[in-house]
């Protein structure tokens, strides 16, 4: 008859924490036994349940972290779409992005389908574009130094998201104008007074002065012959109003009004005696003959006094 050898001891030592343990399982990391078994024999001979069954199954992997579409880029609507610069100064076009994240912004002129700037970075080998941002704003500024006519146009503003997001925005670059009204030429009674407005338009912003010239010398309004003054309103449209009372001979000739961001605007000035006046606006009221009121207007510039009245 065969000897039974006594198990070693690490052996009984494993098996009896096999025993402790099974005896005394966890269900999802809470101590106890399963729900519905009081004991391993009960979970190997009982045929479990539907819901219990699941419990044992081995849990299936979840699905893969979307992100919430809130969550995404995107462009703030009241950034203005139409900008106006005056030429040969900068212009700025704004683009403001919410919730960019790990996204780039890039500024594409679509004339020429041209990548201007990516990032901070710029990549166009006309140095006079440059995308600005601070850390502490949304904002990513185009900068478009000395502004010319042909940067006029759309440009359009992109986040590198799969697909793209496009935001838009039009440049417009203006020339201011000046104009005198009335002109080029304007008939004065002698001993009236001359009034003379200046407008200045398509400007982003008021001229900073306007000086008013007779001939080719600056008005002086201080002068000894008095009556001169100058009234300016500024704005959206900035108009420059030259007053000279007690019209004489010696005020005809060529006015200019020069705005420190417009060309140079210019009339000329005729002063005539009333009754010569008055007949050349009946002529011009009445449109006769081209022949007869060039007559009258050399009589009245050049030899008054053979003019009858």
């Amino acid at each position: 008859m065969p000897i039974a050898h006594p198990l070693p001891l690490c052996v009984a030592w494993l098996l009896l924490l096999v025993v402790i343990v099974m005896s005394d399982m966890t269900n999802g990391g809470v101590q106890g036994p399963i729900e519905g078994y009081n004991s391993l024999d009960d979970l190997l001979t009982t045929t479990p349940t539907p819901g219990q069954a699941a419990m044992l199954l081995p849990t299936a992997p979840t699905a893969a972290y979307t992100h919430p579409k809130w969550m995404e880029p995107y462009f703030d609507p009241s950034t203005p779409r139409n900008v106006t610069a005056l030429m040969g100064k900068s212009a700025y076009l704004s683009c403001r992005v919410r919730n960019l994240a790990n996204k780039t912004v890039s500024w594409i002129r679509h004339r020429d389908i041209h990548i201007l700037t990516v990032g901070s970075y710029t990549y166009t080998s006309d140095q006079r574009f440059q995308a600005t941002h601070h850390q502490d704003t949304e904002d990513w500024t185009l900068q478009i130094k000395w502004a010319q006519k042909r940067d006029a146009g759309m440009y359009e503003c992109q986040i590198s998201t799969q697909p793209v997001r496009s935001y838009f925005v039009r440049l417009n670059v203006v020339v201011p104008t000046a104009t005198i009204l009335g002109g080029p030429d304007l008939h004065v009674d002698k001993g009236s007074t001359i009034n003379l407005t200046c407008t200045v338009k398509f400007s982003p912003e008021p001229p900073a002065y306007i000086f008013w010239y007779h001939h080719e010398e600056v008005i002086n309004y201080d002068s000894s012959r008095g009556g001169v003054s100058v009234i300016t309103e500024k704005g959206d449209v900035t108009t420059s109003f030259l007053l000279i009372q007690n019209a004489d001979l010696a005020d005809s000739g060529k006015y200019s009004c020069a705005p420190s961001n417009a060309d140079v605007a210019s009339v000329r000035v005729h002063v005539l005696n009333a009754s010569i006046g008055n007949r050349i606006r009946l002529i011009t009221l009445f449109n006769a003959d081209s022949f007869f009121m060039d007559s009258s207007y050399l009589c009245a510039t050049q030899s008054l006094h053979a003019c009858k009245p």
